[in-house]
């Protein structure tokens, strides 16, 4: 499954890194090796993130499910304090 990102994202993206160059290499870059740069670490380790953030969320969900009867349950019959 590709990663794909809106054309705002990317631009801000694209922003990003060009600063992150200049402020960190102290190289200026401009657009086309910005998105060259952006492709590759999309394709090289977007896979990556994408699974370990579906791993971290099903985690979550699983865990919640299991303490579904714990953090929902509601006593019943609690009107008379017999």
């Amino acid at each position: 499954m590709a990663i794909t990102l809106s054309e705002q994202s990317k631009e801000r993206l694209l922003t990003s890194i060009k600063r992150y160059f200049l402020e960190n290499l102290e190289d200026e870059i401009g657009d086309l090796k910005a998105t060259l740069f952006l492709d590759f670490c999309l394709q090289e380790i977007g896979a990556s993130v994408y699974n370990q953030a579906i791993l971290d969320a099903q985690t979550y969900i699983q865990e919640k499910a299991q303490d579904l009867e714990g953090s929902c349950y509601e006593p019943e019959f609690g009107y008379w304090q017999d």
